[in-house]
């Protein structure tokens, strides 16, 4: 039994020794302020006999205010019975007015004890009645029939009094127990309610909870196919809700999400139901949809109250929200296949740039299938170290020389078919595979560069692409300076090319990370420059020797007066911060011509070489190292 219940029982017992002490005292107290009033009208051995009786009440009042209740009760009872016994033999007998008395000590047995000690006094009220009527019958006492005085009118109201009192707190105790009773059912029905309510809403938000939502979702359905319209399952994600929970804590994450649900659910009509689904994770259930442009108006009304600026801690805060649609029944008439359908078509929406809405179709089913299968295939093969890395060179373009090469992995089939790294690199950092795949090849990447440089190419220097997932556990320093030492490879031959997303991020001490690994000596590169944040702060704060300008600016450099300005402007700028500048994406001599006159240093794309396999690019560095 808990600890709880065992505190709880005793406090009950506690409460009812309490009260049979009370009433022991409450019943002896009343009964001889009768016998005392009888005292002074009682003549001859009545006398005696109300005196004694009076003393044994006396008697039992003291073991009761002693806390003896048992034995309090027994003496009560006893005196009493005795004694009115006593006055019914030396009077009328059975029908003496003494016998009144008898109902009344049956209903203190009732008040003062369990079942023994009411059993045992109702016993013995009946062997006394026996016994007094066997001893009138044999003549052994004879009835008194006594003449009507005022004595005996005191008598009766004392016995009327006495018994009326008992039956006073008789029936008060039954009102107060049932009153406790009512409360006590009060209670239980507000805690059925109040667990009822707990098992179908959300604590947080107080909106439905899945359970509630798909009873909600099977109401919902039916009254729209009685109408023979459609029912929307909108499925809410909220974009960049980790970092409100890592810079502001939870606390503020919680009271973000009961803002911007109360904003949300009190937009919706009463034809539509907001149902938190879990996390930063929302369900808009929405009836009586008769075409898509109302959903679309629905959900561009979301994804807008989604981006209002709410502020939490004194602190202003601005997420999204991306979407996912699926209709009922033409999508399914399931709650949870239509979640799934709905979830699936709102990370088609995030990978489509996030704040936005997606409507599921049966080829993100496929896709999704395919992905789940690839993901199966990826972790074996990176246990086994079954992929591969190639490297493509990075040319000096003022000499023509092959002044780096930018390690990338590749993953070859038995058939000899090869998947591309924008296959299974966003699957491998969804994972969490993209750790041991980055060490991995962080160390090959260090093996072949160490090779290359003792075979001469002492100026080459190998180029490293890091995932925002590699920084989460915090051993990234570790990882590199491992994969230093076991290639004995000088760190500043090593370049580790980040994405602006990665500088920009402030969880996951990553500033910590990258200051302890530049404190190695190893480089640094931007990369992708241009499709970010392109904050200047970082470039100054990281200390990168490279700056590396998105191939998407580059292949339409000849096309477009606007991107040439850019370009231009990226090079100049970094040229003012003693920064070197990479242009990627080069296929053709006309945009390298443009890029030599706008000062560019470093030139990389299939112009000079696609990514090649080691063996290959070993043949292609030792005929520039040859001058060939």
């Amino acid at each position: 039994m808990p600890l709880s219940d065992n505190v709880s029982l005793i406090n009950t017992l506690d409460d009812l020794t309490y009260i049979r002490r009370r009433r022991v005292i409450q019943i002896s107290a009343a009964t001889g302020i009768g016998l005392l009033t009888s005292l002074f009208v009682a003549r001859g051995f009545a006398f005696n006999i109300f005196l004694i009786g009076f003393i044994s009440l006396a008697v039992s009042g003291s073991l009761a205010y002693r806390n003896h209740v048992t034995a309090s009760s027994y003496v009560l009872l006893g005196s009493m019975s005795l004694m009115l016994f006593a006055l019914a033999a030396t009077g009328a007998g059975v029908f003496d007015i003494a016998m009144l008395g008898y109902p009344g000590v049956i209903i203190f047995a009732a008040l003062l004890g369990g079942v023994m000690l009411f059993s045992g006094v109702l016993s013995l009220v009946v062997v006394q009645c026996i016994a007094l009527t066997w001893l009138i019958m044999h003549d052994v006492i004879s009835p008194n029939t006594p003449f009507l005085s005022w004595s005996h009118l005191v008598f009766i109201i004392v016995i009327f009094s006495v018994t009326g009192f008992s039956v006073y707190i008789l029936v008060y105790d039954i009102r107060r127990l049932m009153n406790s009773l009512q409360r006590e059912n009060e209670k239980v029905e507000q805690n059925r309610l109040q667990i009822q309510h707990l098992a179908h809403h959300d604590p947080l938000t107080n909106l439905p909870n899945r359970l509630l939502g798909e009873r909600l979702f099977v109401k919902k359905l039916k009254e729209s196919q009685e109408k023979k319209l459609q029912l929307a399952l909108l499925f809410i994600d909220l974009d960049n809700f980790k970092p409100v929970n890592d810079a502001l804590g939870h606390a503020a994450g919680d009271r973000f999400l009961q803002k911007i649900s109360q904003t949300i659910s009190g937009n919706l009509s009463d034809k539509e139901s907001l149902i938190r689904f879990g996390g930063d994770e929302f369900i808009i259930l929405a009836s009586d949809v008769e075409n898509r442009q109302q959903i679309d108006q629905l959900c561009k009304s979301i994804i807008e109250w989604c981006s209002s600026e709410f502020e939490i801690l004194q602190t202003n805060i601005v997420v999204s929200g991306s979407i996912g649609i699926a209709l009922a029944p033409s999508d399914g008439t399931q709650f949870k296949q239509l979640c799934r359908k709905a979830d699936i078509a709102m990370y088609e929406a995030k990978h489509n740039g996030r704040n936005r809405f997606e409507y599921y179709d049966p080829k993100l089913d496929k896709d999704s299938d395919e992905k789940f299968k690839l993901i199966q295939k990826l972790r074996p093969a990176v246990l086994n170290e079954a992929l591969s890395v190639h490297y493509q060179p990075l040319v000096d373009l003022s000499t023509g020389n092959i002044c780096s090469v930018e390690a990338l992995v590749r993953w070859p089939q038995c058939d000899g078919t090869m998947i591309m790294p924008d296959k299974f690199i966003p699957l491998a950092e969804r994972s969490g595979l993209i750790v041991p795949l980055g060490q991995w090849v962080l160390e090959q990447a260090c093996l072949f560069a160490a090779r290359q440089y003792k075979k001469g190419n002492s100026s080459l220097t190998v180029a490293v692409n890091l995932s925002f997932a590699q920084f989460k556990d915090g051993t990234l320093p570790q990882i590199v300076k491992h994969a230093l030492g076991k290639a004995q490879l000088p760190p500043k031959k090593l370049e580790l090319e980040l994405t602006e997303s990665i500088l920009a991020d402030s969880a996951g001490n990553i500033e910590a990370q990258l200051k302890e690994i530049k404190g190695l000596g190893v480089q640094f590169a931007i990369d992708d420059f241009g499709t970010g944040y392109s904050n200047l702060n970082y470039l100054r704060t990281f200390e990168a020797s490279k700056l590396k300008i998105d191939r998407n600016f580059i292949t339409t450099l000849g096309s477009n007066k606007d991107e040439e300005t850019l370009v231009s402007a990226i090079i100049n700028m970094a040229d003012s911060l003693g920064m070197t500048t990479v242009a990627e994406g080069i296929e053709n001599e006309a945009t390298l011509v443009k890029l030599v006159e706008m000062g560019c240093d470093i030139g990389q794309g299939y112009y000079w070489s696609k990514p090649l396999p080691e063996d290959k690019i070993e043949l292609l560095l030792q005929e520039n190292l040859n001058g060939i």
